[in-house]
């Protein structure tokens, strides 16, 4: 089966303004998919998708401005593409743009992560990956981070966020594997986007480029239920040939860098 067939004909990119989720938008829009983005920040938002028009005339671009945060977000994007057949999810959102002790911030900035990391991402993966399973086809994609595989001291509610959104992807991927719908958690690490420039200035530039993390997830697509990108497997095994204290503490020293 054609990628457009099994996954189209629209794609919706949450996170598609930039990095990552505009990569995401070239290429799908090059298989022949239309496309729903979804970003925080109109400029670059617009800007993507003013750029995948103008390469590909053929294709339909919508566009929706949101905080993905907010309680009315998932309804926000459903009511984008009612009326469009979405056969391919790609949830690219959640990066932490800030770190500290949890206890020595306020409590907003957690439960906005959480919110984006798990409720919203949750409530999009039943809008649409009900319909998929009904059509025996579809496709999604959650982006994860390597601060999954221990808590992350200084980055707390997102290591714990993304520990949720994987194990929630593996199980997934069991329940809808019969039913023709593919389920993948992409896990990175470090990556060359504008955010982690914005985020960590010091990281700018380093990394995995965004083009090759689409093209690893694509082909993994099929399969799942996680892939971790380079270097991900041996930091993995690393991790969990320690003791728990050990690993924590190795994650700390491996996660300063991202610490205020």
């Amino acid at each position: 089966m054609e990628f457009a067939d099994r996954y189209g004909p629209m794609a919706v990119i949450a996170g598609g303004s930039e990095g990552v989720g505009a990569a995401y938008a070239m290429e799908l829009a090059e298989r022949g998919l239309d496309l729903a983005l979804i970003a925080r920040n109109p400029g670059p938002l617009d800007a993507t998708a003013d750029q995948v028009r103008k390469a590909f005339p053929e294709r339909s671009v919508l566009t929706l401005t949101v905080d993905l945060s907010a309680p009315d977000a998932a309804d926000r994007v459903v009511a984008l593409t009612a009326g469009n057949e979405v056969g391919l999810l790609i949830y690219n959102a959640g990066a932490s743009s800030r770190s500290g002790n949890f206890l020595d911030g306020d409590l907003e900035f957690p439960q906005s992560l959480l919110a984006v990391n798990a409720a919203t991402m949750m409530a999009l993966v039943h809008a649409y990956g009900r319909p998929m399973k009904a059509r025996g086809r579809g496709g999604i994609v959650v982006m994860s981070s390597m601060a999954y595989l221990v808590g992350n001291p200084g980055l707390a509610a997102y290591s714990g966020s993304k520990a949720f959104s994987t194990l929630f992807c593996e199980a997934l991927w069991h329940e809808l594997r019969p039913h023709g719908v593919h389920v993948l958690s992409h896990v990175l690490g470090m990556t060359d986007t504008p955010a982690n420039a914005r985020n960590y200035p010091g990281m700018g530039g380093m990394g995995d480029k965004p083009e090759d993390i689409v093209q690893q997830a694509l082909a993994a697509l099929d399969k799942g239920p996680v892939l971790r990108a380079t270097g991900g497997d041996e930091t993995a095994q690393y991790l969990g040939s320690l003791s728990r204290d050990a690993a924590v503490a190795t994650m700390y020293e491996m996660g300063a860098a991202f610490r205020d």
